[in-house]
């Protein structure tokens, strides 16, 4: 070991982060500790208020520190149309593009049965009771083009099929298997404005 053992422990930490190798571990392990002490008291105690404090909004599933997040309490948006999403990491990005003006709903999951994750597994019921109480809704399914999103796409038009609502999905200038999260502004905006509806 090359590292004091200290150092070697955040080393580690941070490769834990995603897309983070060796050579950025240490460096921003190295930097870190070039850092202020109040710096590094204020970095500390936000990770760990983030850590207590963020959860899911009662309604779509989002990140919120309130029981409702800020865009299911937004009263200009629209809230019959629905961006049905993986997980929390894509309402960000959809929100970047800035266009969208509707609600979002975050399954926390696609349906997988590889790996023993159902429907009852992911946030669908509650997206049941919540298209149920509104009327000539849409929604978006905006879920990436592998197995599983596909098969979630398929659960969840199966599900409203009988129903009043309207079931269409982005574009497919979307690379296939690419993450919602990784795509640039442009081509979720162009994707989102291109939707497609579903068949019946």
């Amino acid at each position: 070991m090359i590292y004091p053992e200290l150092l070697q422990k955040m080393i580690s930490f941070y490769k834990k982060l995603p897309g983070v190798g060796d050579k950025s571990a240490e460096r921003m392990a190295l930097a870190t500790l070039e850092l202020k002490k109040e710096d590094i008291s204020d970095f500390s105690k936000a990770l760990l208020e983030s850590k207590e404090k963020l959860h899911s909004c009662q309604i779509c599933g989002h990140l919120t520190e309130n029981d409702i997040c800020n865009i299911c309490s937004d009263t200009t948006r629209d809230k019959n149309l629905i961006c049905v999403i993986e997980d929390y990491k894509s309402v960000f990005s959809f929100e970047k593009v800035g266009n969208y003006h509707g609600v979002y709903h975050v399954l926390n999951g696609l349906i997988s049965p590889m790996d023993s994750i159902g429907p009852e597994d992911i946030n669908i019921s509650s997206l049941v009771k919540r298209v149920e109480s509104l009327e000539d809704s849409e929604l978006i399914l905006a879920l990436k083009s592998t197995i599983e999103g596909e098969t979630t796409t398929l659960y969840i038009k199966k599900i409203f099929e009988k129903k009043n609502v309207t079931i269409s999905r982005l574009s497919y200038g979307i690379p296939i298997g690419a993450e919602i999260d990784y795509l640039d502004i442009i081509t979720l905006d162009k994707a989102l404005e291109d939707r497609k509806k579903i068949s019946e």
